[in-house]
């Protein structure tokens, strides 16, 4: 039906009257609609909030629950002076805690092999008449591989074919000239392959006597050509008054389950001895304090937040939070009090009270300041830390462990198809029904229009055709 522009033929305000109706339709409704919008958006805001800071309290915990910081231990090293640190450590988390004074004496080497002097005067010289091979091995047994050598090959394509072969297991060449006629060139062999008995073998297969220069035997390895330089070594070092070798430079469960690594020979004093090392293998406990604290302070960062959104307004003029009374934000805060409340049955401190952490009135964490006869929260804490720190660390890692409890609580609100996902999927789904709603309603507002309009235009017209007759008998009078 068309809209005509009413009034026209009476004279009266009709479309005013028409604007007046339809916004007496339109308000009740649209602030209805409008209030159940504001409502659904901020649920959904305030989901996401809560689910966020969930998710940051959840991370917290799961650092807490596998941090080697609570299991591990925590090797220092005393040197007598800052110029050398003689070596480093690691300590697994079954080592025992202990010190230990070590002095490293000898760092491990591999085998140094250097040609005679005067035995090449220069790279470009021909190491070889005839063809021939090279075998390398280390040892008596040990890792090898062979080099065939053409006739006519020069020591500097020597030393390329030595550090480029497929099978070199830690050879390295170099040439080294010395400037003078009596040395000439020489070739520099070195072997990173570290211990006793590893020493390097070059063999000459083929007893060829260009590539004696170059051998250390020859092919039935009953003649001794060039000697070595250094011979292959292992390390050493004094634990305690006892000597320890490595056939390398580190020490594996020399002392049980820790492995220590030397960079350096330890210092010497003023009356040539060796000064020791210390080395300490305890608990980590600063650590494990700032991985607590940060618990506290993650947790009373969403009880803020929760506080916030679940607060109740304490008059008709303060509104209350958008989750205020919210069921599955109760059940949250219930099940988290809990667990913080609850005890551990793996650790003999039994529950986060014996380390000084304390639930106040408002529901947060506090490392207290109260003395119930046990001391404060944190003498409670450092004594705990000093005294019983795999029992603080069962507190939180223990399969009924806090931490461990606190994940799954967390984690059947956090994840994809937890709880809260499903409250956000809900609130979304009424978002866009009311989006149907509105627009179901503004299509009934103009079918009302369009009803009205028919009304009143009759209106206007009878009004305009009585109008015309009066003005028509008035005329005749």
């Amino acid at each position: 039906m068309g809209i005509s522009s009413l009034g026209v033929g009476s004279g009266l305000d009709l479309e005013g009257l028409v604007a007046q109706l339809l916004e007496a339709e339109r308000a009740p409704k649209a602030a209805r609609l409008d209030a159940r919008e504001e409502t659904i958006e901020s649920e959904i805001s305030s989901l996401g909030q809560i689910k966020s800071k969930l998710s940051e309290f959840k991370d917290t915990v799961d650092d807490l629950r596998k941090d080697q910081s609570l299991t591990g231990r925590e090797p220092t090293i005393r040197n007598p002076s800052e110029d050398t640190e003689p070596f480093t450590a690691e300590a697994s988390n079954s080592a025992l805690t202990g010190e230990y004074d070590i002095t490293v004496e000898r760092l491990a080497s591999g085998t140094r092999i250097e040609t005679e002097n005067a035995a090449f005067a220069s790279s470009s010289d021909s190491v070889a008449d005839a063809d021939g091979s090279l075998t390398f091995r280390v040892g008596d047994a040990g890792e090898t591989f062979t080099l065939n050598i053409a006739a006519g090959t020069t020591l500097a394509e020597l030393r390329e074919q030595i550090n480029d072969a497929e099978d070199n297991f830690g050879i390295t060449a170099n040439i080294i000239n010395t400037g003078t006629d009596s040395g000439g060139v020489k070739l520099v062999i070195n072997s990173t392959v570290t211990g006793q008995g590893n020493d390097l073998n070059i063999i000459n297969d083929n007893d060829l006597v260009g590539l004696n220069r170059l051998a250390t035997t020859n092919s039935t390895e009953s003649t001794a050509l060039l000697t070595p330089t250094r011979v292959a070594e292992n390390a050493q070092a004094i634990i305690d008054g006892i000597t320890v070798q490595s056939d390398t430079n580190k020490f594996e469960n020399t002392i049980q389950n820790v492995t220590f690594t030397a960079k350096a020979v330890s210092e010497k004093n003023a009356n040539d001895v060796f000064q020791s090392s210390s080395l300490v293998i305890g608990f980590d406990e600063e650590a494990l304090d700032e991985k607590i604290r940060a618990f506290v302070e993650s947790y009373n960062s969403l009880n803020d937040e929760i506080q916030t959104l679940t607060r109740y307004g304490e008059s008709s003029l303060e509104e209350d939070g958008a989750l205020a009374g919210d069921f599955t934000v109760r059940g949250i805060q219930a099940g988290l009090g809990n667990i913080l409340s609850g005890t551990v049955s793996e650790s003999a401190l039994g529950g986060l009270f014996q380390i000084g952490i304390e639930l106040t009135s408002d529901g947060k964490l506090e490392i207290g300041s109260s003395d119930f006869g046990l001391g404060t929260g944190e003498s409670r804490l450092s004594d705990a830390l000093e005294d019983n720190f795999d029992e603080v660390s069962k507190l939180f890692t223990a399969d009924d462990g806090i931490a461990n409890k606190l994940y799954d609580f967390l984690d059947q609100y956090t994840k994809s198809n937890g709880v809260l996902a499903d409250r956000e999927t809900s609130a979304k789904d009424q978002r866009d029904q009311l989006l149907d709603d509105r627009a179901a309603f503004e299509l009934r507002l103009v079918s009302f229009e369009e009803t009205l309009r028919g009304r009143y235009l009759n209106l206007d017209q009878t009004v305009a055709r009585l109008q015309q007759t009066s003005s028509a008998l008035l005329a005749s009078l």
